[in-house]
């Protein structure tokens, strides 16, 4: 209960009166980091703490995975059109049975440029390029060649909905989704095909942008949301190749300098069942360009700015 409390005061204590958000805004509306889907948009964030635990049919598995992205270049606009990434995290696999394993997943690097958005209407439509390195340790590793693919994202805010009784309340909704495609270089295992979508509702839009209903910080700032996530092998090992989708609802509270995000993970056929029997996934998100600037705001184009 103690602990509780100090994070709600923490919250707090980091909340400010108008939200001028340095990640993930478009026109007027701040999108989330997902827990599972790929954000849409190029940002300067450093996924400082994402722990997991997923219990499958044959183990527990406990993860802490990082993510640092770069934002390298802004518009006329102030807008992040381009951002570099590189990601990883550690698992403790604990099977049923047998002896436990721990240790590094694969080097994940990617490229982001976000290529059409309109502030107006809330949208946002980029392009990636996603690179698996298999430098992981063995047992954790998910396959061990090299694979490269594109991704392709975009993101849209509600907000250019008709501002009606009953309608206006539709406006704090927000899609987020992605769909790409990982072939491995070497190797007939590990084609990857995944595409994600988030259903978003923001309770700070609704009360800045369509009705104030009296809520304070932190309960202000909440987001929550729901992921649709499909990942599939087009090509591997027989008795693998077949579709995982899950949901994975939750809730997100997204602040100046970071985001807290909490979900679980349901399977929604059966051969995602063996593999999320239950799971409790987390996030912090930390915005270093609103904690440290000016040299988080750096880009090639406009160097360091305040």
């Amino acid at each position: 209960m103690k602990r509780m409390g100090a994070l709600a005061l923490l919250i707090m204590s980091v909340s400010h009166a108008h939200m001028a958000l340095a990640h993930g805004v478009v026109g007027d509306y701040i999108f989330l980091e997902p827990l599972v889907a790929e954000d849409p948009t190029p940002a300067n964030e450093l996924d400082f703490l994402r722990p997991g635990w997923v219990k499958s049919i044959e183990a527990n598995d406990y993860s802490i995975g990082f993510e640092l992205e770069k934002a390298l270049y802004r518009d006329q606009d102030d807008m992040p059109r381009f951002s570099l990434s590189v990601a990883t995290g550690w698992h403790h696999l604990a099977p049923f049975e047998g002896r436990s394993a721990d240790g590094f997943e694969n080097l994940e690097l990617g490229a982001k440029w976000a290529f059409v958005y309109s502030l107006e209407h809330e949208f946002l439509a980029s392009i990636g390029l996603a690179v698996q390195l298999p430098v992981g340790a063995a047992g954790i590793r998910e396959q061990s060649h090299t694979s490269l693919g594109p991704v392709l994202l975009w993101e849209k805010g509600m907000g250019d909905l008709p501002n009606l009784p009953v309608l206006k309340y539709l406006r704090p909704f927000g899609i987020q989704s992605d769909v790409g495609y990982l072939p491995a270089l070497g190797g007939h295992t590990s084609h990857d095909l995944f595409a994600d979508g988030v259903l978003e509702y923001s309770l700070l839009y609704l009360s800045n942008n369509v009705h104030d209903i009296g809520l304070r910080p932190p309960f202000r700032n909440l987001f929550l949301f729901t992921e649709f996530n499909y990942d599939q092998l087009i090509a591997g090992p027989s008795g693998e190749t077949f579709p995982h989708i899950l949901i994975t609802p939750g809730i997100a509270y997204v602040g100046y300098r970071f985001q807290v995000s909490v979900g679980t993970q349901l399977a929604l056929n059966h051969a995602s069942v063996p593999g999320t029997h239950a799971a409790v996934l987390g996030l912090l998100d930390i915005f270093y360009d609103s904690a440290f600037p000016p040299w988080g705001n750096w880009t090639i184009n406009k160097g360091f700015e305040e």
